[in-house]
């Protein structure tokens, strides 16, 4: 009886046909930023795909590129979506972006190809709403001196000159009020600060009283008004350059710009102009144009201005859910799903 068991049993193995489904494959780099996503986010995206590292697929394109079906891409310096790398992928359904701005693209040649592209909306918003506030609340109260008084001071005298400026009561102009510039006016009113704010289109009366946020019929009656200066607008043929010398020249002496958006919108040489002349008090950047500055550059010289390397969504948190959302996307166009953020020309 065992005998006849065996037997069976290995005759029904040998008609079993075992069926291993390949993961899909996409072109990323996860070398870490500001080119690639982290490896540590390798994982939840190897559930579903085989990562094809960009470096590897240079050299040896004939091998891959008629598997990768998606491109990630983790910020504008990583891998170039131009002609040539469209050309180069019969088979690519979605070009992926992680963050918001996709101003690094060209969607209309993209969507030539019959590619899908898709940035990540939503996810961001409450970390760059956390930046920006940092970013004013470290400038307001000069904690980077503060900081380096600590490690490098010769005396015990603080000087006059490191008086700070209160946040409180103050009054913050916001330019964009959309998803990112609405959390920050819900962040000012824990401050019991004067929330004003400029957008191509009025927000509802309910939704500016839910944040106690007062409309600007003109970007000079904010910047005339505004103790602090937040830009949070797409890139744009309308925003290039958007704050440049004629409206520092509209801005209070005692004023502060924030920058949380993109360094192109602010016009660095009028900047550094406006800073020289103090006709603003400060300038708080998180982004710049190019990212990250040449150490020489003038504005790293100011002791009033403070420069990130552009980390808005630079958290644990939010970069786990951005590789979540691209993955998401990636699986929607690849299996002709429902689209949760595509974007069109």
């Amino acid at each position: 009886m065992t005998s006849r068991l065996v037997q069976a049993t290995s005759r029904l193995r040998s008609t079993i046909t075992v069926v291993v489904m390949e993961k899909p494959c996409i072109l990323a780099n996860t070398l870490g930023a500001p080119r690639g996503i982290y490896k540590c986010f390798e994982p939840c995206i190897e559930k579903h795909f085989t990562i094809i590292q960009y470096e590897r697929f240079v050299q040896r394109k004939e091998d891959f590129a008629d598997k990768i079906q998606a491109v990630f891409l983790w910020g504008p310096r990583g891998i170039i979506v131009d002609q040539n790398l469209l050309e180069s992928l019969p088979n690519l359904k979605a070009v992926v972006n992680g963050g918001v701005g996709v101003d690094h693209l060209d969607i209309p040649l993209i969507n030539s190809f019959g590619v899908k592209v898709y940035n990540n909306p939503g996810v961001v918003d409450n970390a760059t709403a956390d930046i920006g506030m940092s970013l004013m609340l470290a400038s307001a109260r000069r904690i980077v001196e503060g900081h380096n008084f600590s490690k490098f001071h010769e005396s015990d005298y603080y000087p006059e000159s490191s008086l700070g400026t209160d946040v409180s009561r103050a009054t913050l102009g916001i330019i964009g009020m959309g998803r990112i510039g609405y959390k920050i006016a819900k962040r000012a009113q824990g401050f019991e600060m004067k929330i004003l704010y400029y957008n191509r289109n009025r927000r509802p009366e309910s939704e500016e009283r839910a944040v106690g946020a007062t409309y600007c019929a003109s970007l000079k009656e904010l910047l005339q008004r505004s103790d602090f200066v937040m830009v949070v607008v797409n890139l744009s043929p309308e925003t290039h350059k958007l704050i440049g010398a004629k409206e520092f020249a509209m801005m209070k002496p005692n004023s502060t710009l924030i920058n949380i958006c993109r360094g192109l919108v602010v016009d660095q040489d009028a900047l550094v102009d406006a800073l020289q002349k103090k006709m603003i008090r400060a300038a708080a950047l998180d982004v710049t144009y190019p990212e990250p500055l040449p150490r020489d550059h003038p504005l790293l010289s100011f002791p009033n201005v403070i420069v990130l390397p552009h980390v808005g969504t630079h958290t644990v948190e939010t970069s786990q859910m951005m590789v979540e959302r691209m993955v998401t996307n990636a699986l929607a166009a690849i299996t002709g799903g429902q689209l949760p953020d595509e974007i069109k020309a």
